[in-house]
């Protein structure tokens, strides 16, 4: 669902959470608004649904008779009760952010530790220096940069602080699985760490012309 096309209902039953609808503020209270929309049935938004900054007055904000915008947050046909919101829904709700699942972002900030990725949550998650990459790297500008397009994992979150924590290696193939894979398509067995030490040393043997 588009989130930014406004959706014309013709009755309660149309209405599902995150649509965008257009209405006229019929009152205002101490508590909210109460909004009409062209059906059977008002919409109610509360005062902490107005807008993300602190909301003292309803009044500071929206009036009586004015047009508005806003989005379907909650609906119930069976009571005739219809909840909005002023603040625009998030693509990805908390319940929906589970360890395992998989996500295309956006590198939005940068730090010494990591990479914050807009996954279309309320907050970014991060992507901290040790889950970029299966080598060393010496810092994340080495692996990222602010715009870059990522997939990422999700290997904790914490609903409660409104913390994710996220992986770009999970998402690629440790080196190991690499040479595996190479060696079976050439059908040569995966040396062993001695064995390739071995080679090396002798290699080097070879160059300073000890063979």
């Amino acid at each position: 669902m588009d989130e930014n096309v406004v959706v014309t209902p013709d009755d309660i039953g149309d209405l599902k959470p995150k649509m965008k609808v257009k209405g006229k503020v019929f009152k205002t209270s101490l508590a909210g608004a109460i909004v009409e929309l062209g059906i059977d049935v008002y919409g109610v938004i509360h005062i902490s649904r107005i807008s993300k900054e602190p909301v003292a007055r309803v009044v500071d904000f929206i009036e009586e008779g004015q047009e508005i915008e806003a989005w379907v947050y909650k609906v119930n046909p069976d009571e005739d009760r219809v909840q909005l919101t002023m603040i625009e829904p998030v693509d990805v709700e908390w319940n929906e952010i589970k360890p395992g699942t998989e996500y295309e972002g956006e590198v939005v900030r940068i730090e010494e530790y990591g990479a914050f990725v807009d996954v279309g949550a309320e907050r970014p998650g991060l992507v901290h220096i040790s889950e970029m990459d299966y080598g060393y790297v010496r810092k994340p500008t080495d692996v990222v940069k602010e715009g870059d397009t990522v997939d990422v994992r999700v290997i904790n979150v914490n609903r409660r602080k409104k913390q994710i924590k996220l992986s770009m290696k999970a998402m690629v193939k440790p080196p190991i699985e690499h040479a595996k894979e190479d060696a079976a398509k050439h059908d040569e067995p995966v040396p062993t760490a001695f064995e390739a030490a071995f080679r090396q040393a002798m290699d080097k043997n070879g160059e300073n012309g000890l063979e």
